[in-house]
């Protein structure tokens, strides 16, 4: 009996939202709507510089967002991430478990707990400065096996290729879900990863993934084609089920080589940050309930389509039981 439907490994990262006026940017020398690596030295600069604006905290990190999205969408989830016992480390773990998430580490007594700073100007726009910090330390004695061997899926992002330890941590969990059953779920997480680590993406998808999640451009990267069919047709000969976003179009799914175009919901997004992490979340909740490929790609529509109208990566809604409402008219 499993007690988890998804067992979620990735960078836990505490995201500090703060509205700005567009002046603030220019001052920092930030340029505005793109997401920047800095130091935990520039990132304590900036966040000096913003003790008067307004601030939320949230628990982030892609794919603890799709752990989040999962439990609103009323499946169980635990997460493995890496945080240190400062401020930060003990926000990140109480408000993971508030969004219903089970996230339990051996928190690093040294270091910082990575953040992310958006800051978030009056057209919605977001432009993000993200310090890694402890996060790049994970390894694999972080990874509860014990918890992954009782979940339905393990989900890992492709943003762990960027250091060893953490890429260790992510092979171990994919290798001991396939000893013990546990299906393995992948996102390329961003065209820069897949450009980085291509064949190693390859091999891994070849090796261990059952389901690829990605989004269009990195389909084509990974690919090296020109059309998203045929970036998915290429995809799905290395695992057999493949979900990639086609924005406004919906979602292709592959299924052992079959292609679909699944149509999505249309809306007028007004963010779309963590969009493809919702989608990602619409989708193994409906794998790990039953759904079809097609009907789990259509929750995962809809998820996404309410992220985009939201500014953030949190819904501000509760989806748990609204499956059937939202679903009673597409047909397989």
């Amino acid at each position: 009996m499993k007690k988890y439907d998804v067992f979620g490994v990735g960078n836990a990262l505490v995201d500090i939202i703060a509205f700005i006026e567009p002046m603030f940017l220019e001052k920092q020398n930030i340029t505005k709507g793109v997401m920047t690596l800095v130091d935990e030295t520039r990132q304590g600069q900036i966040l000096a510089d913003l003790h008067e604006a307004k601030k939320e905290l949230r628990s982030g990190g892609s794919a603890a967002n799709t752990m989040i999205a999962i439990a609103n969408s009323g499946g169980a989830c635990a997460y493995s991430g890496k945080v240190t016992k400062d401020t930060y480390g003990e926000f990140y773990k109480k408000d993971m478990e508030e969004a219903g998430v089970f996230f339990e580490t051996e928190p690093d007594l040294e270091g910082h707990t990575g953040t992310c700073v958006v800051l978030t100007t009056p057209d919605a726009e977001r432009t993000m400065l993200t310090s890694l910090g402890i996060s790049t330390s994970l390894a694999p004695a972080d990874i509860d096996i014990e918890r992954l061997k009782v979940s339905k899926f393990v989900y890992v992002e492709g943003y762990l290729w960027d250091g060893d330890s953490t890429k260790k941590a992510s092979e171990l969990a994919m290798s001991e879900a396939k000893k013990h059953n546990v299906k393995v779920a992948f996102t390329y997480s961003d065209p820069f990863c897949v450009n980085r680590s291509r064949d190693e993406f390859i091999h891994l998808t070849k090796e261990y993934v059952d389901v690829v999640f990605c989004n269009t451009e990195e389909g084509l990267a990974l690919s090296g084609k020109t059309d998203p069919r045929e970036a998915v047709e290429f995809i799905s000969k290395l695992a057999d089920y493949v979900f990639m976003t086609a924005g406004k179009d919906g979602a292709y799914v592959a299924e052992k080589g079959m292609i679909s175009l699944v149509p999505g919901f249309p809306v007028k997004p007004i963010d779309t940050t963590g969009a493809g992490d919702a989608f990602a979340a619409g989708v193994l909740y409906g794998l790990t309930n039953g759904y079809s490929n097609k009907k789990a790609a259509r929750w995962g529509n809809y998820v996404a389509s309410r992220i985009v109208q939201e500014v953030g990566p949190r819904l501000t809604i509760k989806l748990m039981g609204r499956q059937d409402e939202i679903l009673k008219d597409f047909k397989d």
